[in-house]
């Protein structure tokens, strides 16, 4: 299928040479020239901007960008998508914003006759490299239906949420428990370690016992547990901290919207924006055990 690709970061990067693999013609834009061209010698072929992506021969147009005004300006923007886009080019956003302005940007696409997809992702860079995501889709069946091919190139589980932007409202929601958890992992793997218990021993309790979770038992943040996760590398790559703060903070703005409480939820949120606030932004957000290791505060 030929393909339009916007987005190569550490996610979309990744995500679009599992395409490349599957045998799909790409033709991919990002504003950064190192990630296009890192695509183009793996077979793709590069636009100039969004428009020309989008007036190409393209059968479906995946996004994967950092936020909604991003994805606003791409879709809407007079340079965007929608005003260059043929009737009937199937669009998939897999960025991670907020149900609201993912069921704005839906609803114009597809007055414009633009079948469109909000079909964030879960799993991290590790998932998206591996071709294991798991896709979060909100759009009709019908579209749905014609995305799945598509998505099982890239991910391991696609799952069908319901109408527009409920795939947004699953993700935020998932991300939400997973900042909770992650804090709830640091402060218990501190509190057994400051009591004397080796943190290896502790970590192969909590994980065969009723504590366990995916931020004890995947993704550790206590360094020397695990091999291969951020703690093991001075929690470089992976999820970053303002990224897991901005997704605290769509699922705060959607509770408010629908009036639902997020008291844990509004602490976790307060907790990685001191901890952002000390310079710790771009560090994977494993790294929030900072807060409670005396070693990682001296």
């Amino acid at each position: 299928m030929q393909i339009g690709f916007l987005g190569l970061g550490n996610m979309g990067a990744p995500m679009a040479l599992n395409l490349l693999k599957a045998g799909h013609q790409l033709t991919v834009f990002d504003l950064v020239p190192a990630a296009v061209e890192r695509l183009v010698d793996a077979g793709a072929r590069a636009a100039a901007s969004p428009a020309e992506l989008a007036a190409g021969e393209v059968e479906l147009i995946i996004t994967m960008l950092p936020a909604a005004p991003h994805v606003k300006q791409v879709y809407l923007g007079e340079a965007g998508l929608l005003a260059h886009v043929r009737p009937g080019v199937l669009l998939v956003d897999s960025s991670t914003i907020d149900p609201i302005s993912a069921r704005e940007v839906a609803a114009k696409a597809e007055a414009q006759g633009n079948p469109m997809l909000d079909a964030p992702v879960s799993g991290g860079t590790g998932g998206a490299a591996a071709g294991t995501l798991t896709f979060m889709v909100g759009g009709s069946a019908t579209a749905f239906e014609r995305a799945r091919p598509i998505l099982a190139a890239m991910g391991r589980n696609i799952v069908h949420c319901g109408a527009a932007g409920t795939g947004q409202a699953a993700k935020v929601a998932n991300n939400l428990l997973l900042g909770i958890s992650m804090i709830g992992t640091a402060e218990a793997m501190s509190l057994g370690v400051a009591l004397g218990v080796d943190p290896k021993v502790l970590a192969g309790i909590i994980n065969t016992s009723s504590g366990r979770c995916w931020s004890s038992d995947t993704y550790n943040p206590f360094p020397g547990v695990m091999d291969n996760v951020p703690a093991a590398r001075g929690y470089s790559g992976g999820f970053g901290s303002d990224l897991m703060l901005k997704d605290l903070g769509l699922a705060s703005e959607a509770a408010r919207q629908v009036r639902q409480p997020l008291l844990l939820g509004a602490l976790a949120q307060q907790l990685y924006q001191a901890f952002s606030l000390q310079g710790n932004g771009q560090l994977d957000f494993s790294a929030i055990i900072k807060l409670y290791r005396k070693e990682d505060c001296a």
